[in-house]
Parts: C-alpha cells; structure tokens; sequence
C-alpha cells in the first residue's frame, strides 16, 4: 500500500477535477474562450493512493467537465469523487453499468422518491440515509436506477450536504468523508502553480504550452516517486526544495535526502 493511503477500503479512490487558466486572447489566439478572453483547462483523475495524477487532459476553455468525465476510463471497482460541476445523470448510469462507484453532491432541483430510509448515527454528524429514485421524466429515462441519498452536517462550519452515491455498502460517514477528501486534488493544483510554474507560459503557441504542462506534470511524478523510493516523511515541498538548491551537483540522491 502507497504511504497516505488512509481509508480502510481496498477500492483505488479518485477526485476528478479541472483548473482553469486565465490566457490573454491577443497572444493566445488558439485558446479562444469568451469574447476578449482565452483559457485552457488541465483535467486531472487523482489518484489519491500516493497523490498520483493518473489521468491527465488539457483542453481548450470551452470544452464541458462531463465532456471530459466520460472519456477517462476508470478501473472497475474504483470510486470516483467529482463535484456537481460534473452532473450528468446518464453518466451515473453508465458508471455503474461499468462497476465504478461515483460520490458526488445531489442537486438541489433534483426530483427523487425515497424508496427505503436507513438508519444513521448522529454522534458522526449523519442527518439521513436513504436509497431513492429520481421521478423527474427526464432524469429518469437518462438514470433509470436506484442510488444512494446521504446527508451530513458538517461539525464545524454547520452547512449541510447532500451526497449521491451509487455505493450502498460503505458507511454513511464514510460516503462524506470521502467528499472531502477531494479537496486534495485542490491541493494538487494549488501545489503545482505554485511550485512549478503552470499559471504562466514561456511559450505562447499551443504546443507551447501543452509541453511545459507536460513537463510539469512528469517533474511532479519524479517527486512524487523520490518521496515513496526514500521512504522518508519529507514533504514534496521539502524535496522540490532539496533539489532546487543542488541542481547543479553531482550528489547521490538518497545520501542527499
């Protein structure tokens, strides 16, 4: 098991999401979004056995998140945390047909009728559990099938969700918590423009840009690999840093950890 790892289930865990990068239109012309304003995005299924961006797509601003949801192809058995940036009932459908778990908040127009309420433990923040099935006539020709309704109330901040699952064997609380940890794929954006410099281009052609991207994203794994090979508990910021100032020396890399 990759060091990190901290849920008990054997499923691999994913958080799908996108960033958005503001581009000046004038020099960007290929990366067209509004009318005076250009943007690419950089999709990324995180894989969060190691923090590894396992799947990675860079497209225009203009593309859909499903759009580009429903190309990756998880690993049956795998759950998938996305956001309601990402709803598509026919894609929940299609997701389970393949065997892949989705946790995802429910919108709040969503029409469903409960077909059976389960029991939930309010010392874990819990509000409901029920197995429900969408009524609305659209909604349920596209997601014909029964999911998973759970709602928490979140400890410290008091705002209540509403989580969607097709997973009726993990425990409720584990459904929300497996919410949460999709703030790590933020993480992993906030890390990467940070760190490597992927809000601002050297280059202003598409290939350009798609290779510095590339090139990021290929430095973030050597990290990534270095920090699971030394089994060391240094940070990744802590190693980027290491090497930064040894660039230039010829050191063995482990003795230098």
């Amino acid at each position: 098991m990759v060091p990190g790892y901290k849920f008990r289930f054997n499923n691999p865990l994913y958080s799908l999401d996108a960033s958005t990068s503001d581009l000046c239109l004038s020099v960007f012309p290929w990366a067209e979004f509004r009318t005076t304003k250009g943007a690419i995005k950089l999709y990324v299924g995180l894989n969060h056995a190691g923090h590894i961006p396992e799947f990675i797509t860079v497209t225009d601003g203009k593309v859909g998140d499903v759009t580009v949801g429903r190309t990756i192809d998880f690993p049956k058995g795998s759950i998938v945390a996305i956001d309601r940036g990402y709803n598509d009932y026919a894609w929940y459908n299609q997701l389970t047909e393949k065997e892949i778990f989705f946790v995802t908040r429910l919108k709040s127009n969503a029409k469903t009728r409960i077909v059976q309420r389960h029991s939930v433990l309010k010392n874990k923040s819990l509000t409901s559990d029920h197995t429900i099935e969408f009524t609305g006539t659209l909604t349920a020709k596209k997601c014909p099938i029964q999911l998973r309704r759970i709602g928490y109330r979140d400890p410290e901040t008091g705002k209540h969700y509403i989580f969607l699952t097709n997973n009726f064997k993990l425990a409720a609380r584990t459904i929300a918590d497996i919410y949460k940890a999709r703030w790590d794929v933020e993480l992993f954006f906030k890390w990467i423009k940070q760190n490597l410099k992927n809000k601002s281009f050297i280059g202003t052609s598409k290939n350009a840009v798609m290779t510095q991207i590339r090139v990021a994203m290929c430095v973030y794994l050597l990290l990534a690999f270095i920090k699971f090979q030394s089994k060391l508990k240094k940070s990744m910021q802590q190693i980027f840093r290491l090497l930064q100032l040894n660039l230039f020396e010829k050191r063995d890399l482990m003795a230098l950890l």
